[in-house]
């Protein structure tokens, strides 16, 4: 357990910095948050600002001196904010580029300089890139097919060079299609199984990239939690400098999910069983199949999921339905 610790989240507004943020501030950590909101909602955080042991700070990582001010005697950060999203990094690579790296060498340097032991940060499954075979291991890797993949190596690539060069822990934890409570359905670049579950919800059929058997392996957000833990309790010497893969180690197709949410939604509206998907084209940048293998997590830091994807559903369907029923959505 990761407790009583001064640490950072960046991207604490988001997605998976507010699942973090949730769970350790249970735990007795100090914890210092950094957004600037751009894809992270006030509403993620507002339950836990009046916490004693949480400090907000609004600023941008590609500002220098809002990394210096928030890395301020810190032990361990958790860096998540970055701009996701790989069509949203077709349609403009220059902005990726200026958060996704810029940023995160700011993070990085900032670190160093303030003394931060352990620096754990959000890699990516997109590094993988056009390399065939499955699983992915660590060590295989092919040409990026899209620019936030470059930009998620390049991170890959500093952070390798910040630990050897100046003795930072640096930890890398490669996502795979990470669902779960509070990740937004809505936006152009919003995942697939929130845009899954609110169409569903509302009576609307989805839309499917493809012929459907696309196959992802998707990973409920309390296993990425568990990740980040693990990363930032280690002590064993040979799990650090490392990336590893952060999922469950099964694949399913984008047909296969669709039927499975369906099944999990009929328990709150039933008439949620009629509905079809559309399908539309192949999005550019997609690799065909993706599948982990967790091995080299499970050996080196005890990394150890315990939700696979039909129980991550339930779950989220669950949260999804009575969040937005209670906004009105539907």
């Amino acid at each position: 357990m990761l407790k009583n610790k001064k640490i950072l989240i960046t991207g604490v507004a988001g997605f998976i910095g507010s699942n973090l943020l949730e769970k350790f501030i249970e735990q007795d950590n100090v914890i210092i948050g950094l957004d600037n909101f751009s894809t992270g909602k006030k509403e993620n955080i507002q339950p836990f600002l009046k916490a004693d042991n949480f400090t907000f700070i609004e600023g941008d990582i590609r500002n220098i001196e809002d990394c210096q001010k928030a890395v301020e005697g810190v032990g361990i950060i958790f860096h998540q904010a970055a701009l996701g999203s790989v069509p949203r990094s077709i349609n403009d690579p220059i902005t990726s580029n200026e958060v996704n790296i810029s940023g995160f060498l700011n993070m990085l340097t900032a670190a160093k300089d303030a003394g931060v032991k352990r620096f754990i940060y959000a890699a990516s499954s997109s590094t993988y890139g056009d390399h065939p075979d499955l699983p992915k291991e660590e060590d295989k890797i092919g040409k990026p097919l899209s620019p936030y993949a470059v930009t998620k190596y390049v991170n890959e690539l500093y952070a390798d060079v910040f630990s050897k060069t100046y003795g930072i822990e640096t930890i890398g934890l490669r996502y795979f299609n990470v669902f779960g409570k509070r990740q937004d359905p809505f936006g152009a670049y919003a995942a697939v199984i929130p845009k899954f579950v609110i169409s569903l919800l509302k009576n609307e059929a989805p839309t499917i990239n493809g012929d459907g058997e696309t196959s992802r392996d998707f990973t409920y957000i309390d296993n990425v939690v568990h990740a980040n833990e693990q990363a930032a309790i280690t002590e064993n010497q040979a799990s650090i400098n490392q990336v590893y893969n952060v999922a469950f180690g099964e694949r399913i197709s984008l047909n296969t999910l669709f039927s499975l949410i369906k099944e999990c939604l009929e328990e709150y509206k039933n008439d949620i069983v009629r509905i079809q998907p559309n399908y539309g084209p192949e999005r550019a940048g997609d690799v065909r199949h993706s599948l982990a293998s967790i091995k080299k997590a499970e050996k080196l830091m005890g990394y150890n999921p315990q939700f696979n994807v039909r129980e991550g559903l339930q779950n989220a369907s669950k949260w999804y339905y009575e969040d937005f029923k209670n906004k009105g959505f539907i």
